[in-house]
């Protein structure tokens, strides 16, 4: 059975990076409304958490991409699955993503936005693997580099195990 290892990054680590996140991002689209995507299922805690710490007006929707199952390794297919609601035509837009890692999940979902014409698309990833990154992915707002290794917790998940965990863990058998 798989279990968690370690604890890599834990929830007071967690709650004040979120804060300095929605701070940044508050301050850098200052005088907008921008439309905070979160990607279904990994970064909606994350999404939650993110959009209480942004004192501007938004908009909030939600996409739902995935190229894992029940492994620890990508397919490296990438399958939309649930489509936004909005309208983003003209609209400043967030993307909010649990972790980028190799960044085709990223790219396939920016791609797929940019055709509806938003006026910008930015990233903020809570988590990115910058050792595994194949795509060249920029990454607006980031809230840390992990390691290579498997990561659960706080929104990530084994199979759809461990997202409840408020620490984010270093998954180990």
């Amino acid at each position: 059975m798989n279990k968690v290892v370690s604890v890599l990054i834990d929830e007071e680590t967690l709650a004040r990076r979120v804060s300095e996140l929605g701070r940044q991002i508050s301050e850098e689209l200052e005088g907008t409304t921008p439309v905070m995507v979160g990607v279904l299922r990994g970064g909606s805690i994350f999404h939650a958490d993110l959009i209480r710490n942004i004192s501007l007006e938004l908009q909030v929707d939600f996409i739902s991409a995935k190229s894992y199952g029940a492994t620890t390794k990508s397919s490296g297919i990438v399958k939309l699955g649930r489509d936004l609601e909005s309208n983003i035509k003209d609209q400043d837009v967030v993307l909010v993503e649990d972790i980028i890692d190799s960044g085709k999940t990223a790219r396939f979902l920016v791609k797929h936005l940019k055709l509806q014409r938003p006026s910008s698309i930015r990233i903020c990833s809570l988590l990115s693997k910058p050792s595994r990154e194949n795509f060249d992915i920029p990454i607006d707002y980031l809230g840390f580099e992990v390691p290579d290794q498997f990561i659960v917790g706080y929104g990530l998940d084994f199979d759809q195990n461990f997202r409840n965990l408020p620490y984010i863990g270093i998954l180990g058998a």
